[in-house]
């Protein structure tokens, strides 16, 4: 019987990774080059060479596949660039500076000469429709048409290809939403349209408008990105509708709903690193895990407790407001293509700007012309410019050695002192990053094994995890692909929320009961019944004090709807995560209940069995030694690979582990044990311990 095959395939800055699970649990992975120009040419490419490394044509491997998923950057790279949609915004009349005028806050309140926000609409494309709808849902002004069709001219004539429609408290009634989609498709029938009573039918004006605006922005890109990567993909051999896409909560969803809720793909690649790690914490059997995830452009960090990843709606992206639910990640500009240079008050710095996919870091030899942190890599040991990609590609150190010097001379300093610089402040400003996520949230890292993936991690991971006194980093086989790997441990999610304002000692039990009830029967209609093999439900609700402004997302999973007293059991859950967050909790205050929320999870086969190897009969043999910079001082280090290490075999720094898409460095007193899975579980040696 053939085997048959399940694929994740995650496009990054510089390379798209892609993962193929055979029915048996066999992983295989390759790596091709990103084609920003049209992320679909490097998608085709790396399944291509795929299905050559399974010795396989690609139409026998597509149609042997089940299932393929994939992340995707395409809203993210729209967002970043600013090259989205022209996008005309719908509004309640008198209410189009909401988008500019924001939540009447600056980011960096202290800052006297920070640049208003630059909005993605311009004023002159935001247009006041006649209509009104009350806080209740009812009709104090009917929608007029009229000013409704005057207004569609009027941004048909300015060019603008998608619109964002969002009324005031149209969460509560969206009549009037409905019928201008109506006439947008009968006087602007090209237009992508978004309505907020879709997107996002919860309260709060500028969350609201500001998420619609954004789907719009990124929605017609992310829509004919799909649609031209499924006909390239039906050009090739792929005849079935098997292609879903991960969005930044972390569930999957069919190509039209990933299209429908674009601004949902944000986080879309990212994501599948956070699956991934989640998996490779349950499988090591770790419950506090830190994701730390450093591609060509940026490093994403996140914090697994307990064996539950947080989701956040407090999250946005280039400036923008985001409200819809994501994994609770950081994404920082440091990366293996993070560019070294002087700043406008003459500092050394490096990153957030990157050489990106092209021309890359100068060893790429495609005409970079400044020093990045992969050059530095190279210059210092860590790299072999011979075995770069497991031999595919070769890197030009000449080149890294000309921009460095280059760099280095305005600097006063000497070739290695300066990529040694490029190598220490990366490092610090990674672990700036677990900072933020950590200790300023209250949370020890000490506790937590960091989890390294991306192609650029095991460069950096035991560096970042002293600096942070970690004293344990995994790093799993699949590190370099685990993005695209991760996707593959993804569920099938629909979420649907509803606001309902109103004090909880008023709702009573059965009202609770009859909105979740109906929320529930919402998300249900949303997923596949013949994709997923079973179904699950989570419940949560954001509350708040009455006189708080923000609200706390509090989970009421295990909580049984049929239950009395339902409602002071919300409550009580309430005031408990309000004490856990803030160290205190005021009973006898009234508490309301702003946003109710359910997911549904279709829960999809994990494709992936990953079986213990036969431990080592011999000691760990080096394959080669070389030089590495460590410590100050260069330092003879053996090399070894990571496919011919066992279970049971002990590598001690100075060292190098290559495997074909990445590599791990241990310094001085770092100790990498290969776990029975043929994992890396390092124990870091800390600063205080090291002579």
């Amino acid at each position: 019987m053939s085997l048959s095959y399940q694929i994740g395939i995650d496009v990054g800055g510089t390379f798209t990774d892609l993962v193929a699970i055979d029915s048996d649990g066999a992983t295989t992975f390759t790596k091709s080059a990103s084609t920003p120009q049209d992320q679909s040419i490097g998608v085709v490419d790396g399944l291509h060479d795929l299905a050559q490394r399974l010795g396989l044509s690609l139409d026998v491997l597509l149609d042997r596949t089940q299932r393929i998923v994939h992340g995707t950057t395409v809203a993210t790279n729209a967002l970043l660039e600013r090259k989205g949609a022209k996008v005309g915004l719908l509004t309640t009349a008198g209410h189009r500076d909401v988008l500019e005028m924001r939540e009447g806050l600056k980011p960096d309140r202290y800052n006297l000469v920070i640049a208003p926000p630059d909005p993605l609409v311009p004023r002159d494309l935001r247009r006041g429709v006649t209509e009104r709808i009350a806080f209740d849902g009812s009709i104090v002004t009917p929608l007029d048409e009229a000013s409704v069709i005057r207004e569609l001219e009027f941004l048909k004539a300015e060019g603008v290809s998608s619109i964002a429609i969002c009324y005031l408290h149209s969460y509560r009634n969206d009549a009037h939403e409905r019928r201008t989609a109506e006439l947008v498709a009968e006087h602007l029938p090209d237009a992508y349209v978004s309505l907020s009573s879709d997107v996002l039918p919860q309260i709060k004006e500028f969350e609201r408008v500001s998420t619609t605006v954004v789907n719009s922005y990124v929605g017609l890109a992310v829509k004919n990105y799909l649609g031209k990567l499924r006909q390239r993909l039906a050009d090739v051999g792929l005849s079935k509708d098997i292609l879903f896409v991960i969005l930044s909560h972390g569930g999957i969803a069919l190509v039209e709903e990933a299209a429908r809720l674009a601004a949902g793909t944000c986080l879309s690649g990212p994501a599948g690193g956070i699956a991934g790690a989640k998996a490779c914490a349950e499988l090591f059997g770790a419950g506090d895990v830190i994701p730390f995830d450093m591609g060509g452009t940026s490093t994403e960090i996140s914090l697994i407790s307990d064996n539950d990843v947080a989701l956040t709606s407090q999250r946005g992206l280039a400036g923008e407001r985001i409200a819809l639910r994501s994994f609770d990640i950081l994404s920082i500009g440091a990366g293996g293509g993070s560019l070294a240079r002087l700043d406008a008050t003459n500092t050394f710095v490096v990153g957030p700007q990157s050489a990106g996919a092209f021309p890359g870091p100068a060893c790429y030899g495609n005409g970079g012309s400044e020093p990045t942190v992969t050059d530095a890599n190279l210059l210092l040991g860590y790299l072999d410019a011979d075995n770069f990609l497991g031999g595919r590609s070769q890197l030009d150190i000449t080149a890294s050695e000309r921009v460095t010097d280059a760099f280095a001379e305005r600097l006063g300093l000497d070739r290695i002192q300066t990529a040694a610089g490029i190598h220490r402040l990366i490092n610090v400003k990674m672990a700036d990053g677990i900072r933020l996520m950590t200790l300023r949230r209250g949370v020890d890292p000490r506790r937590f094994t960091l989890v390294s993936f991306g192609g650029a991690a095991g460069l950096h991971a035991a560096e970042v995890a002293r600096e942070m006194e970690i004293s344990r980093v995994l790093v799993p086989t699949v590190a370099s692909v685990l993005s695209a790997w991760g996707m593959l441990a993804s569920d099938l999610r629909y979420e649907v929320s509803r606001s309902h304002v109103g004090d909880t000692a008023i709702l009573n039990d059965e009202a609770l009961r009859t909105l979740y009830g109906e929320l529930e029967a919402e998300a249900r209609q949303r997923l596949p019944p013949s994709i997923a093999t079973s179904m699950r439900i989570e419940r949560s609700a954001e509350l708040r004090y009455g006189e708080q402004i923000f609200e706390v997302d509090v989970s009421l999973d295990g909580l049984d709807l049929t239950m009395d007293n339902l409602a002071d059991a919300v409550v009580d859950r309430f005031h408990r995560r309000h004490e856990e967050l803030y160290t205190y909790a005021s009973p006898g205050q009234e508490v309301d209940l702003v946003n109710a929320r359910v997911a549904v999870i279709g829960e999809v086969p994990r494709g992936f069995g990953v079986s213990e190897l036969a431990p080592a009969t011999g000691p760990a043999v080096a394959i080669r030694s070389k030089a590495i910079y460590s410590a100050g001082e260069w330092r003879d280090a053996p090399v070894y690979g990571l496919q011919a290490l066992a279970p049971g075999h002990l590598i001690e720094g100075p060292a190098i582990i290559e495997a074909e898409t990445t590599t791990v460095i241990l310094h001085d007193g770092d100790k990498a044990s290969v776990t029975p899975l043929g994992w890396l579980d390092i124990s870091v040696r800390q600063r205080e311990t090291m002579h």
